[in-house]
């Protein structure tokens, strides 16, 4: 008699599988990056890493967090690749099952936040862009994007959408896609689940998604139509993460003798850290995430500063902090210039 909050069993396997969910939305006409999940044989993956062309992905079918996954320049470097590749997804996940995907050289990183209801409707709720990364994983998220115009968000939301139906898909969910440099859009992968950075899009759209979840899971139909939503203002994500960025982005464990996070209009912080706990390796190294709104973009990146500015967090550990102050001020953020590469072109240690 228990009623699960999110998508149904079917649905869940269907995209959690990254090679199951490339079928399912090439089905439905959404464009998906070039790629081979045929067959697991290296000789197989050999020759189909050749038919695609190098630099190519090596990825790990029931992937996640950019574990199982590498980046193939050669034809040389391929089968380390999928031995590698392979043993971290069996530790990761259980499950060894690898794919291969073209490498589309300096992205945007893409999402967008879709909710369905069990009575046929879906709508997205526009998109976040999510480039400032460090190995395969977000800092920063904003809404809206700084890349998108018009056109492309009408194109790339009625995508969301398209799949999401393909899927019989219900309650809240992720379409992330890549943005090449000539502006054309490929699906990368669904979460299905609310994601870290969903408190930029409650804030920009003004929609308690987590509300919505609830009453979508009790049976309630969607209260808006896609027409009802729009976007206002500009919202801003850092995730604090108990982390070394001078030292390659480690982990840093320790006790928090003291946080004391920012309060201002605008300014919101989920916290799971705070004074007297102690950070240890059990646990992602994410211990915050600090969001504000402002008028426009701008606005939003000195709030965003100000606050980082004023969240202290003292003791053994150590956090990303001054780093996202670094690329908060940045000129290529300021110019919404960021790609996935980003952070490993202009921060090399």
């Amino acid at each position: 008699g228990l009623i699960f909050v999110g998508p149904s069993g079917d649905a869940m396997r269907a995209l959690g599988s990254k090679t199951a969910a490339r079928s399912l939305m090439q089905g439905a006409g959404v464009p998906v990056v070039p790629g081979y999940q045929e067959s697991q044989a290296d000789a197989d993956l050999r020759a189909a890493a050749e038919a695609i062309g190098y630099p190519l992905l090596v990825k790990a079918t029931a992937g996640g967090g950019g574990k199982g996954m590498r980046v193939v320049r050669a034809p040389g470097d391929l089968l380390h690749a999928l031995e590698s590749a392979r043993r971290e997804a069996m530790n990761a996940f259980g499950d060894d099952r690898i794919y291969l995907e073209k490498l589309i050289e300096r992205p945007h990183h893409i999402e967008f936040q879709v909710l369905a209801d069990q009575h046929g409707n879906a709508v997205h709720l526009f998109e976040r862009e999510c480039s400032v990364q460090r190995r395969h994983q977000k800092i920063i998220e904003e809404a809206p994007s700084p890349l998108l115009d018009a056109d492309l968000r009408r194109r790339m939301g009625e995508a969301a959408v398209a799949a999401v139906k393909a899927a019989g898909y219900t309650n809240a969910g992720t379409l992330e896609f890549l943005v090449d440099e000539r502006r054309g859009f490929y699906f990368l992968e669904m979460n299905t689940r609310l994601q870290v950075e969903h408190p930029i899009t409650e804030l920009v759209t003004g929609v308690d998604l987590v509300k919505l979840q609830l009453r979508v899971a009790a049976g309630e139909p969607l209260p808006f139509t896609q027409a009802d939503l729009a976007q206002r203002g500009h919202a801003v994500e850092c995730r604090i993460y108990a982390e070394d960025p001078a030292n390659g982005f480690l982990p840093a464990i320790g006790k928090v003798l003291l946080a004391v996070e920012p309060v201002g209009p605008g300014v919101r912080v989920d916290a799971g850290v705070t004074t007297g706990d102690e950070v240890t390796l059990h646990y992602d190294p994410m211990i915050a995430k600090l969001i504000v709104l402002g008028e426009n973009r701008a606005d939003a990146i000195g709030k965003m500063q100000w606050a980082l500015q004023h969240y202290v967090v003292l003791g053994d550990v150590i956090t990303n902090i001054p780093f996202l102050r670094d690329v908060l001020a940045h000129p290529r953020f300021a110019a919404g210039d960021t790609t996935t590469d980003f952070v490993d072109s202009d921060f090399r240690n």
